[in-house]
């Protein structure tokens, strides 16, 4: 069978097919076909990425648990009933985009419970990386309406605007714009970075 490359052009884990060994890489010091590093079959890999996920998806659900639980919170507050028509737009835009943050952030949870011994565990590795992606762009859309709603009570709506807008460029670069940046910077094999043109 053919080697596939390690990512596809969209950016998913490209995962060897079942019991394909992750043999030697073209230009890799133990042959054809050998990838840097590490020498595992397609269910080992798929094993080591999802722990990964885990991980990461264990970070994310406890920031949007506790920004969720807040936006649940506050409608029961006295406060809420002076809020004007655009502090409630906010107000409902945030809750419905957390809610959502939560479902995707949640959803590789349901999707690995369902599909357990299937022995599909790359494709499983590769639609839960989505779910987590769009978990984090709705966690991140979730902070900044959050963040504006809650400045336009403290501060002039035009200086709210200006903080928010601030935070909203700060999480796109840290969390999305650096990613992108290092992914394609750290790309090229290590001996290669050294040479003129690799960075």
């Amino acid at each position: 069978m053919a080697r596939q490359s390690d990512r596809r052009a969209g950016g998913e884990p490209d995962l060897p097919g079942p019991g394909e060994p992750v043999g030697p890489g073209p230009g890799d010091p133990g042959g054809p076909g050998r990838r840097q590093g590490r020498d595992e079959t397609a269910e080992e890999r798929a094993d080591r990425m999802w722990a990964d996920l885990l991980q990461e998806l264990r970070v994310a659900q406890t920031g949007i648990q506790i920004l969720f639980g807040v936006l649940l919170i506050a409608v029961f507050q006295p406060a809420f009933s002076g809020l004007g028509d655009t502090d409630r737009a906010l107000y409902v835009t945030a809750v419905t985009t957390g809610a959502a943050s939560v479902g995707a952030l949640i959803g590789p949870v349901s999707l690995h419970r369902i599909v357990t011994g299937r022995h599909i565990k790359p494709q499983t590795v590769v639609l839960a990386a989505r779910m987590a992606r769009t978990g984090l762009v709705l966690l991140a859309a979730t902070t900044v309406v959050t963040l504006l709603l809650l400045l336009r009570v403290a501060l002039d709506d035009t200086l709210a605007a200006v903080l928010t807008g601030v935070l909203a460029a700060w999480l796109l670069t840290i969390w999305f714009v650096l990613p992108a940046w290092a992914r394609h910077h750290y790309n090229a094999p290590p001996r290669d970075r050294g040479r003129p043109g690799n960075g």
